[in-house]
């Protein structure tokens, strides 16, 4: 997304511009709550309005980096933005430093220098999960087997032997990253490159720990208990915070995100929160009336069917639908009947049929009659 395509970060926290660091802090805690995935699971909205709530706070939080987004808007923390000192005698292009980056091998200007040694944020994990249909309208408890990655025991994440301790890169002190000075037609500029003696990590581990191998990390196997919601529907995802790969450098572990696929039901079929089945039903069932049993997802209810009901006639169970997945409420069930015309039937069955049918007239047919009428126009 373009700098210009954003929202404000004051309109996004919903806060005055000139507000103060404990009402910025406020705004968000109440913003992050509001939109937080555990509390809308599955909700693409709000885990988009969450990471944009704590882009707005990781901005507005920092005096600096506030300092340059009220003078220079969203260019003002953009990475490529200023950088100051790339040009020789000092003169900082601002945010034109992404232009020339783009002719100069990138990093013009400073652009954005990550520490190596900060804290990460552990890699998210996404897997799916297969439930039946009864199982997504009620919730269940499930146990998913992941394969995640997990801090070293032995080293403790340092990625060093016992004893060993990693020394600071004397190349580029740390910082990951090294510069160089380009001679052009328009004077010399500074670039940035991740160091080669270190591979961009800051640091050199010269006895690796047998057991990572120097990464800080291992690969382990892990069985998690899941709490499916009541209500989810097929394709949503639920997100279980921290149990996806551990960070680095203390940072925090990635999530679990688990996308579920409903299995089809045999005799029901889903919109929304409403549960839908036909129901086959006899010509004198029909006709005379009767009372019937009807499967719902809770169980069999009775139903009475009342005397003159045409084929494709639907009729409401209240209540038997779908628990709502935020907990208000169910939806209800609608059950479409049809009359099955009788198959096989033997001579006396067909004798008596026709009989029947004589004494019948154009009265006792409302549809028919219409049709026939509509037909003479």
């Amino acid at each position: 997304m373009g700098a210009e395509q954003k929202r404000d970060y004051y309109e996004v926290l919903g806060v005055a511009k000139g507000a103060s660091e404990e009402e910025i802090k406020k705004a968000y805690k109440k913003m992050a709550r509001k939109y937080h995935p555990d509390l809308n699971p599955g909700d693409k909205s709000a885990e988009e309005k969450f990471k944009e709530v704590n882009e707005a706070y990781e901005v507005l939080s920092d005096p600096n980096k506030k300092a340059r987004y009220d003078q220079y808007g969203h260019a003002g923390v953009d990475p490529n933005f200023g950088g100051g000192g790339g040009f020789e005698g000092g003169f900082d292009f601002g945010d034109l430093g992404d232009i020339f980056g783009s002719f100069f091998g990138g990093g013009f200007g400073g652009g954005r220098r990550t520490n190596p040694n900060a804290p990460q944020r552990g890699d998210s994990i996404r897997m799916s999960l297969a439930i039946s249909f009864e199982e997504a309208a009620f919730g269940c408890e499930k146990e998913v087997t992941v394969e995640r990655y997990e801090t070293c025991g032995t080293c403790h994440g340092n990625g060093c032997a016992q004893g060993t301790t990693p020394e600071v890169c004397p190349d580029c002190h740390g910082s990951g990253q090294v510069q160089m000075r380009r001679q052009t037609p328009m004077g010399v500029f500074a670039t940035t490159a991740p160091c080669s003696r270190c591979g961009g990590k800051g640091k050199i581990i010269h006895q690796p720990c047998p057991d990572c191998r120097g990464s800080g990390l291992v690969r382990r196997r892990k069985t998690i208990q899941a709490s499916i919601p009541a209500g989810i529907d097929n394709g949503q995802t639920i997100s279980i915070r921290g149990q996806g790969s551990a960070g680095k450098n203390g940072g925090p572990a990635g999530d679990l995100l688990i996308t579920i696929t409903v299995r089809p039901h045999e005799l029901f079929r889903r919109e929304g929160t409403s549960v839908l089945c036909e129901a086959p039903i006899t010509f004198a069932q029909a006709v005379l009336g009767a009372e019937l049993e009807i499967p719902t997802i809770d169980g069999k209810v009775k139903y009475d069917l009342p005397g003159g009901t045409q084929s494709g006639t639907t009729f409401r169970l209240k209540g038997k639908g779908i628990p709502s997945i935020n907990g208000r409420g169910r939806g209800d069930q609608y059950v479409t009947v049809y009359i099955e015309t009788p198959r096989n039937l033997n001579k006396e069955q067909k004798e008596a049929l026709k009989k029947f049918a004589e004494t019948m007239g154009d009265n006792n047919y409302e549809e028919r009659k219409k049709f026939f009428k509509k037909f003479k126009k």
